[in-house]
């Protein structure tokens, strides 16, 4: 059952990360990813303050399914422009520096118990493709550190970088051909774009994955541009994506990344009503028994 294996981005129900840490046990949840912690990115924390997270996360019973970090977010060339994207209170900084920052990440994971860091493939150039031995060059690199200090680096497609889109990620992954670089799944991304997600181009990642978030997405048919909703209310064929994804021998984590606010409401409703979406769709049953949506 999915029920086992899902979890939640902490500041995604709250910028307190204690009351987080509570929603997330009460609401049954079994793991929490770490992006923020009391409004500070998890890259960025002390010793001190990992140590705080680590306790209280451990105290509730809760284990820490990746790090949610911004790695690799930043520019290949500042001459170049680019789009850009949300960075979670992490200042716009050199590669090199990035690679500093995945030292300090690769400690920080280890002293909260996880061995999955989150990272992305740098902020999108105008035609990605023509920088591809570039980045592959960097994702090499930063695979290497990862194979050497035992962990895995999840990389996710997100439209504000080169690997924008599930081909992207799947091309750059098998360039790299790193047990230590893996593909994190976005369904919820990849349908606020040109593509639906599921089924036309799950098959590109679905023998790559290391996680998978949970979002869902429309695109308003008067301007064109994408908004999240609650899971059950948007594109992604919630169902039938997590039947295949299971079928096809997916045993990783889940993790809401709901992006949702309602009008007038907290980031903790909309989390709460996307995970109410999901159970609704679910009924609590197995995913293997599921019929398909």
């Amino acid at each position: 059952m999915i029920w086992d294996r899902l979890g939640v981005i902490s500041d995604e129900v709250s910028a307190d990360f204690r009351e987080a840490l509570d929603w997330i046990v009460a609401e049954g949840l079994k793991h929490v990813e770490i992006r923020m912690v009391d409004g500070i990115n998890v890259s960025n924390l002390t010793d001190e303050q990992v140590k705080r997270a680590a306790e209280e996360t451990a105290h509730r019973g809760l284990s820490v399914s990746a790090i949610a970090s911004p790695l690799f977010k930043c520019l290949l060339d500042p001459s170049r422009p680019v789009e850009t994207g949300d960075v979670f209170g992490q200042a716009e900084e050199s590669v090199e520096a990035h690679f500093a920052k995945l030292e300090r990440t690769i400690r920080i994971a280890s002293m909260l118990g996880t061995s999955r860091i989150r990272i992305f493939s740098f902020w999108r150039e105008g035609d990605p493709a023509a920088y591809r031995a570039e980045i592959v060059q960097h994702l090499s690199r930063a695979a290497r550190v990862a194979e050497r200090s035992g962990v895995t680096l999840l990389l996710e497609n997100e439209r504000s970088c080169n690997g924008g889109y599930a081909f992207e990620v799947a091309a750059l992954v098998r360039a790299v051909d790193s047990p230590a670089l893996r593909a994190l799944w976005d369904p919820g991304n990849e349908a606020q774009g040109e593509y639906w997600a599921y089924p036309q181009v799950y098959h590109e990642v679905r023998d790559l994955l290391g996680h998978v978030h949970l979002k869902d997405a429309v695109v308003d048919a008067a301007s064109g541009k994408p908004r999240c909703v609650p899971i059950g209310s948007g594109r992604v064929p919630y169902v039938r994506q997590i039947h295949d994804l299971e079928a096809d021998g997916y045993r990783g984590l889940y993790v809401i990344e709901t992006h949702y606010v309602p009008p007038g409401g907290t980031k903790m409703d909309g989390t709460k009503q996307t995970l109410e979406g999901l159970r609704s769709l679910f009924g609590g049953i197995a995913v293997s028994d599921s019929a398909a949506q």
